[in-house]
């Protein structure tokens, strides 16, 4: 296959994958229109937004299982990222800590921006490990995992903390 007939199915893929998620929340949005939708706007926009990009990572797995597939020959790329992998997980390990750290201390200009990347931390931690189970060697498969355990970890604790919170009496 051409390099061009590659670059343009990944590119449909991805293209495919963005326009199901527009419209799964157009239906979405479609059916909860109503009082509180005009009430509460800013808050449906957040989800709406976090609902997007749900759905987005999920239909954009076969693109991106295609793109790495087709990148498996080129070893710079996995280099690349094997350096770049780590860094970004880093930054979650970061951003718990600053979250951590806000909540006893009261919030800080940061708490806001860890809040966030926490919340990207699902989809990082999928792509990482479709990032590792197509790498052409174990060595960038160790460090792979290695990343998404750190993602995997940061969801973890998030899911205990702010959805089965502990009960102080």
């Amino acid at each position: 296959m051409r390099a061009a007939a590659k670059v343009g199915l990944v590119a449909a893929g991805y293209a495919g994958a963005f326009g199901v998620a527009w419209a799964v929340v157009a239906v979405y949005v479609a059916s909860t229109s109503g009082p509180d939708r005009q009430t509460y706007g800013a808050m449906y926009d957040f989800g709406d937004s976090l609902l997007f990009l749900a759905v987005l990572g999920v239909a954009a797995v076969p693109a991106t299982a295609a793109a790495l597939f087709f990148l498996r020959p080129h070893r710079s790329f996995w280099l690349t990222l094997c350096v770049v992998v780590p860094a970004v997980a880093l930054t979650a390990l970061v951003a718990l800590i600053e979250y951590i750290g806000a909540r006893g201390a009261g919030h800080t200009a940061w708490s806001g921006v860890a809040v966030l990347r926490i919340l990207a931390s699902p989809l990082f931690a999928g792509a990482f490990f479709l990032s590792a189970l197509l790498a052409p060697g174990r060595a960038f498969r160790l460090v792979l995992f290695a990343a998404t355990l750190i993602e995997m970890l940061i969801c973890g604790w998030v899911a205990l903390t702010w959805f089965h919170p502990l009960q102080t009496q």
